[in-house]
């Protein structure tokens, strides 16, 4: 089992979660984050001053997968989150030791 983590463009939160639907994905976590990678930020104009806008809102994607998937999610958050801009975001891949379902008690990949 492994956990994919996405960083991605709030406004493509929608179409990667249809992406990952379509492969049988069941659940995700999300979480607004803020950060920033090579782009460093950017500069904003508000009301004529210039501001310096160091962290850039995103958000994570957190999904569990067996080991088999992670190539087809990976290549489903890629298709759907890329627009070609900088800052589209990266994926992160750990290995998930073990997964319990509390409700039930159900293990690893049955509680997936």
């Amino acid at each position: 089992m492994k956990i994919v983590m996405a960083v991605i463009k709030p406004f493509k939160l929608e179409e990667v979660r249809d992406a990952l639907t379509t492969l049988g994905v069941h659940g995700l976590t999300v979480t607004e984050v803020k950060g920033y990678g090579r782009q460093k930020g950017h500069t904003e104009i508000y009301r004529g001053a210039e501001y310096a806008v160091s962290f850039l809102p995103k958000l994570k994607i957190e999904v569990a997968v067996a080991s088999e998937q992670v190539a087809q999610v990976i290549d489903a958050i890629t298709g759907a989150a890329r627009t070609g801009q900088i800052g589209d975001g990266k994926i992160f891949v750990t290995a998930l030791e073990k997964a319990v379902r509390i409700r039930t008690g159900e293990t690893d990949s049955d509680a997936l």
